[in-house]
């Protein structure tokens, strides 16, 4: 399931939670969120999974990038060596030779620079997606924990075992 689908979902569950009076706290349904925490659990590795395959993207690009210049560096020595062999136009044939090697060059080096771009475009934006979530997950369960807290120290006649498994 989708993360944001997910945080929907968490989003709903604190919107139909019940309002505590006189405070700013609500109760809301362990299980559930404690199911929604364990599907986010297992969304953000398939977020980071998808940063993986921007990252081996980014690497074919690259590497289709340094083909293709070496290809273009090879076709340009071949032909200045073509044009070298040529008595009148060698002068000519060099300066050719390095204006189309520079030019490869140039557009292999702007390939991946936009290639780069394109990561850490796409990983900044994953690594503020995930900041937010974990920030929403943080304030979901020190909600929960603030709610569980306020009751026990509302009704002291909770078991020893409910006090420990709620300050864990």
């Amino acid at each position: 399931m989708d993360i944001l689908q997910l945080i929907d979902r968490l989003e709903e569950l604190f919107n139909e939670a019940k309002a505590v009076p006189f405070t700013h706290n609500v109760i809301v349904d362990e299980d559930r969120m404690l199911e929604l925490i364990d599907q986010m659990r297992i969304a953000i590795p398939e977020e980071v999974k998808k940063a993986q395959q921007v990252v081996a993207q980014r690497d074919r690009v690259m590497a289709q990038a340094q083909e293709e210049a070496n290809r273009t560096l090879t076709l340009a020595r071949e032909k200045a060596d073509q044009l070298a062999q040529k008595d009148v136009i060698s002068q000519e044939a060099q300066r050719r030779a390095e204006q189309i090697i520079n030019q490869a060059r140039g557009e292999a080096d702007a390939t991946r620079a936009d290639a780069d771009n394109y990561v850490i475009d796409t990983l900044m934006q994953l690594q503020e997606q995930l900041a937010k979530f974990t920030n929403q997950v943080a304030n979901g369960i020190r909600t929960v924990q603030e709610d569980q807290m306020r009751k026990m120290a509302e009704s002291p006649s909770l078991s020893p075992n409910v006090s420990e498994k709620m300050e864990k």
